[in-house]
């Protein structure tokens, strides 16, 4: 495991209120050290409204089938559909042979019909799980749609509380969109606060692909519950730009990354304001790094910074590593804000939005490629958002930044490192 951190620049001005960037790269172990991989505790819940009729919903039942095909006889599932009305197909129970054939005849009955109560096909996968809740397993609802939540709970917000109060009860919630009439947000939000993944699937035939990969990662987690804690000197204040929920602890600020997989790779983007100071005072900030069950090293690492005139300050070095980074992730941020505005027909907002964080990296891109080519791509894509997109085009926007702000590849996959540390 390798726990590594690193700011944009070592000074600060003392009558600003400054604000500096820290970049925390970790690189999850390869291996549990010897232990078996905890038990999973599983609930697939499949959108069977009317839209889903046809492929989608056969191709998201051959997904369940082969994804339950993958567990051990100790671990458990359960299968829930929903329209308006919730049928719990398969309640949970151990992925012995006997019960996934069960499940596999049971499954090849259900057939598409009616509206889409989202919200109470979900918790009612979430309910099954917590009846046999594995406090030494990894427990995670995965939930699919193709539609927006029209039935029972709608509100996002809600749906989002609900998520993460389930979270903090250990159990875990993943989303799958699939096409181009669900809502983004919500599933992205749900996700999130749930501890789990959000994926965008363009077409049908990619269901599997999808919901294999995810179970596939769900039994190769590592470290369960990972979070990065960083301790500040009072009147510093801390706030993540990468989309992993925060808590703030008596002084101290909890970045939750969630469960890593072997040898993933993630990074979290932090932003902090200093108050002001005297030239020659220091400011400094200790990131550590620990898990539910402490299979990561115990490691931390300080950051320091100093007061300094403004002079000093215009000429400092600045570290690319962490540019690079502060620019993909306001670049994904403004994307996903210029999607919401297009969206809602305020097209030049909308273009107004990636301009101006098209000219925020230019500032100090200067002659990097890697910068040049973020204020380029933006520049481009100012001229797109300024005119109505496809659905589809926006759908593809959105789940593209939703992917680097949780540091995940370009199919929404968990990212590995082939450099991991033992």
């Amino acid at each position: 495991m390798t726990f590594t951190i690193a700011t944009d620049r070592r000074l600060i001005r003392p009558t600003h209120r400054s604000h500096r960037f820290v970049l925390a790269d970790i690189v999850a172990p390869s291996s549990r050290r010897g232990r078996t991989r905890p038990p999973v505790n599983l609930a697939f819940v499949v959108d069977r409204s009317g839209s889903m009729s046809g492929a989608k919903l056969r191709l998201a039942k051959q997904a369940v089938v082969e994804a339950i095909g993958r567990l051990h006889p100790d671990d458990r599932f359960a299968v829930v559909v929903y329209d308006e009305r919730i049928e719990l197909v398969v309640p949970t129970t151990k992925a012995s042979l006997d019960a996934r054939r069960d499940a596999l005849d049971r499954l090849a009955e259900i057939e598409a019909r009616g509206s889409t109560d989202l919200g109470g096909g979900w918790l009612r996968g979430c309910e099954q799980i917590a009846l046999a809740l594995s406090e030494d397993g990894v427990n995670r609802c995965l939930l699919l749609t193709d539609g927006l939540a029209n039935q029972g709970i709608t509100d996002r917000d809600e749906l989002a509380r609900h998520a993460g109060e389930l979270r903090a009860r250990g159990v875990t919630t993943s989303t799958f969109g699939l096409g181009e009439d669900f809502d983004e947000e919500l599933l992205q939000s749900m996700a999130q606060a749930g501890g789990g993944h959000f994926y965008f699937i363009a077409d049908a035939a990619a269901i599997r692909d999808h919901i294999t990969s995810e179970v596939g990662e769900t039994l190769d987690i590592v470290a369960r519950d990972v979070t990065v804690e960083v301790t500040a000197l009072e009147g510093v204040k801390v706030e993540s730009l990468s989309a992993y929920p925060t808590r703030d602890r008596a002084g101290r600020t909890e970045i939750i990354i969630g469960d890593l997989t072997a040898d993933e790779a993630a990074s979290v983007v932090l932003r902090l304001r200093f108050p002001y100071g005297q030239i020659g005072d220091r400011a400094g900030a200790v990131l550590s790094i620990a898990d539910r069950d402490g299979v990561l090293a115990d490691e931390s690492a300080a950051l320091h910074w100093e007061y300094a005139n403004d002079q000093a300050n215009d000429v400092q070095e600045r570290d690319l590593a962490v540019d690079r980074a502060v620019a993909r992730v306001f670049a994904a941020r403004a994307r996903q804000e210029a999607v919401r505005l297009n969206r809602a027909g305020e097209f030049d907002a909308s273009r107004k939005a990636i301009k101006s964080t098209a000219r925020r990296v230019a500032e100090y891109a200067g002659g990097d490629a890697e910068l040049r080519k973020v204020v380029e791509e933006l520049e481009h894509e100012a001229v797109v958002m300024a005119a109505p997109m496809p659905e589809m085009a926006r759908k593809m926007a959105f789940a593209s930044t939703a992917y680097v702000l949780r540091s995940r590849s370009a199919d929404g996959q968990a990212q590995k490192s082939s450099t991991t540390k033992p």
